[in-house]
């Protein structure tokens, strides 16, 4: 079993910068790639961004270049880093984990509450 546990978030104005956080926990967790996807107010929910267990990465194109994703294995989390943030870039943020590198929503097994993201212009 896996659980995720998002932290940060909040409250911003365009351009500016915010983090969350993903805590994963279960066992062989660093063997799974852990992924962010986010969903606004009667949207589908999105990939944003993936890391494998050997911190290979995937961007959707909406993020590129703005979003940074890592993580540390040491500390079993998961870091977005969002720059230049839009108020398109407003919806709950969700972690989760695949066994699978993906972009794709169903190879991702377990997923965290959520983390609300707003931006504002």
């Amino acid at each position: 079993q896996v659980r995720l546990v998002e932290s940060g978030g909040g409250s911003v104005q365009a351009g500016e910068t915010l983090s969350v956080s993903c805590a994963a926990s279960g066992r062989f967790i660093n063997r799974y790639t852990v992924g962010w996807f986010r969903q606004a107010p009667e949207k589908e929910r999105e990939f944003v961004a993936a890391v494998s267990y050997n911190s290979s990465t995937l961007y959707g194109d909406s993020v590129k270049g703005r979003f940074t994703i890592s993580r540390d294995n040491a500390k079993n989390t998961v870091y977005l880093q969002m720059n230049s943030l839009k108020p398109e870039d407003t919806a709950i943020y969700y972690c989760a984990a695949a066994q699978v590198h993906s972009d794709f929503t169903d190879f991702y097994d377990y997923w965290g509450q959520g983390a609300q993201v707003t931006v504002s212009s």
